[in-house]
């Protein structure tokens, strides 16, 4: 009698771990499923574009890096234009770094004037 108890015992606890099995494996699917997705080319630029626009601090380091390189850009247009002096193309190319670099680490204040010129501007305006 006590063989059968233990039989049976033994046979619950066979059932028990293949349901345990089955609950992991199916939970293992599903994580590698997921993280599957999340390594996809187009999961990671999405994930990294709201990211960007989510966070201000990034918004604004991109927004005054990009004026820098516009107006580093615009300056070195402006003193070298078509010419092919060389020397002229190393003076452009430096003060291209140099105000790129001004422009990017000083864009909070520089877009502070700007607004308070356009706003003035305006109100002259009226």
């Amino acid at each position: 009698m006590k063989k059968t108890n233990e039989t049976d015992a033994l046979n619950e606890l066979i059932v028990l771990t293949e349901q345990q099995y089955n609950t992991d494996l199916f939970l293992l699917k599903e994580q590698f499923h997921i993280a599957y997705e999340s390594i996809k080319p187009v999961n990671i630029i999405k994930n990294l574009v709201h990211d960007v626009s989510a966070s201000s601090k990034i918004k604004e380091d991109v927004l005054g890096n990009v004026m820098g390189l516009v107006t580093g850009f615009i300056s070195k247009k402006l003193i070298v234009h078509h010419d092919s002096n060389p020397i002229k193309k190393v003076f452009g190319t430096i003060l291209q770094f140099a105000i790129s670099n001004v422009v990017a680490k000083h864009s909070i204040d520089i877009k502070a004037v700007g607004t308070a010129l356009y706003n003035n501007f305006l109100k002259n305006k009226k």
